[in-house]
């Protein structure tokens, strides 16, 4: 590291103490979904290849969560693969399957979170399966974070899971179409989601300075609060995520009052 890299980064790590000093952490969020953008656009502006910008944007996840232990968020959900990825060609999305496998075992060995899965688990291919299954299980007791891996997760698909989950339910109690029309309510197809039993993100980030959702956890965000950041999600700094909590801290949460 030159000395203009050395000044430069202690001069950020500064900044960052002092955003730090600054947030009331009783006002921090509990739950904060992340979409993770903007991996490919830095790797072609570093001069790299797309499979190793995917590489960096998993590197720094684990990062991210300490982050977050530190500043007493319990749940974060981790957009890594849409159900529109999947449609990639198989040069890169064999890779960033790889990629995504490694990164969610490396959470699990790591023994300080609790993984779950979110997302169409029968449209990935068996061995993603497995590793996201065994994730899960590895991980079961422990008493962390929870992090929920959204890997073939789609906003749509999910509410779409939902409502089959709970007429398949219905149908197996004897339920008539009629009879659940008369009965059904939010709380219904809240309870048959792939974050049922969890609460709603508070918070939720975008990365690489795209102002949009694009399907991400539609029935959740209903009152979440956004944040878009210019960084690409490889070199989002601990300054970016604290600025963050900042300007969540900052808003009147009023949820439609």
């Amino acid at each position: 590291m030159n000395l203009h890299d050395l000044v430069r980064t202690s001069v950020v790590e500064f900044y960052a103490r002092r955003v730090g000093r600054r947030i009331d952490l009783t006002q921090a969020p509990k739950h904060i979904g992340v979409i993770l953008d903007g991996n490919r656009r830095w790797a072609k502006a570093a001069g790299g290849t797309t499979e190793q910008g995917h590489r960096a944007g998993a590197d720094k996840i684990a990062e991210m969560l300490g982050w977050c232990e530190e500043t007493g968020v319990k749940v974060v959900t981790l957009w890594l693969l849409s159900t529109d990825n999947l449609d990639r060609p198989a040069d890169e999305l064999v890779p960033l399957l790889g990629i995504i496998e490694d990164a969610v075992s490396g959470l699990a060995e790591s023994g300080r979170w609790r993984v779950h899965h979110v997302g169409a688990m029968d449209l990935l291919p068996p061995h993603t399966q497995k590793v996201l299954k065994e994730a899960e299980q590895v991980t079961d007791g422990v008493d962390g974070i929870l992090v929920n891996v959204a890997v073939g997760y789609g906003g749509r698909q999910e509410i779409a899971d939902a409502v089959r989950s709970l007429l398949h339910e219905h149908g197996r109690r004897g339920t008539s179409i009629e009879d659940l029309a008369e009965i059904l309510d939010i709380d219904h197809i809240a309870e048959h989601l792939y974050t049922r039993g969890q609460p709603d993100p508070d918070l939720v980030i975008r990365t690489s300075g795209e102002q949009r959702l694009s399907g991400f956890m539609l029935w959740q965000s209903a009152h979440s609060e956004y944040y878009f950041c210019e960084v690409f999600w490889p070199a989002f700094r601990k300054v970016d995520f604290l600025r963050a909590l900042r300007d969540y801290a900052a808003r009147h949460r009023r949820y439609g009052a």
